[in-house]
C-alpha cells in the first residue's frame, strides 16, 4: 500500500499543506536564529498546516477504502 493516496484533490491539498508546513518550520528557525519573535507566528502556521495535511491524507484514505468496499460489495447488497 502506498504511503500517499492515489492522485486526486485530497492528495494535492495534503502535499501542498505539507510543503507549507516545511517552509513555515524553516522560516521559524531562521526567524529565531535572527532573534526575531515573529518565529512564534511561523510555528503556529506550521501547526495549522500539519493538521491540514493530516486531515486531507486521512480523508483521501477513507474515500479510497469506501470506494474499494463499494466495488467489492455484491450487486444486491445495500450500500
Amino acid at each position: 500500500m502506498p504511503a500517499l493516496p492515489s492522485s486526486g484533490p485530497a492528495r494535492r491539498l495534503a502535499v501542498f499543506a505539507l510543503v507549507i508546513c516545511v517552509l513555515a518550520v524553516v522560516a521559524a528557525v531562521v526567524s529565531f536564529a535572527a532573534g526575531n519573535l515573529i518565529g512564534i507566528a511561523w510555528v503556529l502556521v506550521a501547526g495549522v498546516s500539519s493538521n491540514m495535511a493530516w486531515f486531507y491524507l486521512r480523508r483521501a484514505k477513507l474515500e479510497r477504502e469506501a470506494a474499494q468496499a463499494a466495488a467489492q460489495a455484491p450487486e444486491g447488497a445495500p450500500r
